[in-house]
């Protein structure tokens, strides 16, 4: 086994509370499926997301699917002019025996415009 990173993103329909989380949960369901990881095989997640988002912590989302003990931190992503606004990003550090090549990103609810060179 070896440490890789996978990124991932989802775009979010509101600033609210049960939005955030719901997409959260559903983006890193995604990426642990995608990637064929379970919790024990996670390291530490970073969270960021753009300014408009201020109702709750994303990192509640995965508290709540049980991964509490996952080492998990919140930041805020570089305001750039004229970037896609409610945005959640998410770097998930994991082992596991994928070369790097087959991590795969997930990408979700538009935010797939985010990683044009995936498509």
């Amino acid at each position: 086994m070896t440490v890789r990173a996978a990124r991932g993103a989802i775009k979010v329909e509101e600033d609210s509370p049960a939005c955030v989380l719901d997409a959260t949960e559903r983006l890193v369901r995604a990426m642990l499926d995608a990637n064929g990881a379970a919790g024990e095989d996670l390291i530490s997640m970073l969270f960021t997301v753009t300014d408009d988002i201020t109702s709750v912590f994303p990192a509640e989302a995965v508290r709540r699917m049980g991964l509490g003990s996952v080492p998990l931190m919140c930041a805020r992503e570089i305001p750039v002019v004229g970037s896609m606004p409610l945005v959640v990003r998410v770097l998930m550090h994991m082992h596991t025996d994928r070369s790097l090549p087959d991590v795969r990103p997930v990408y979700l609810d538009g935010a797939e415009s985010l990683r044009d060179d995936l498509g």
